[in-house]
């Protein structure tokens, strides 16, 4: 259908924060992959600054497929735990 917007074609152009980034790759991703913590996407960022020119926005058509290659070898053990109340 001509004029018809395709939504997640939009959303997955559209540069984003951190958060929503890692809240719709978590939710999109199939199960037996390594989910994305806001320390492994930070981790990221700074091994591929490359991908970051336009600083610390994310999207999921430029970052996902990158991201989910790297994933499995990011060491999670090496995260601090985050408090909770």
């Amino acid at each position: 259908m001509k004029g018809k917007r395709n939504i997640n074609a939009e959303f997955n152009e559209t540069f984003t924060t951190i958060s929503v980034f890692m809240e719709y790759y978590n939710k999109n991703i199939p199960p037996s992959y390594p989910h994305a913590t806001r320390e492994s996407l930070e981790a990221f960022r700074k091994a591929y600054p490359g991908l970051f020119a336009e600083g610390k926005k994310w999207s999921i058509d430029k970052h996902r497929k990158r991201l989910m290659d790297w994933l499995p070898s990011y060491d999670f053990s090496k995260e601090v735990p985050v408090e909770t109340e």
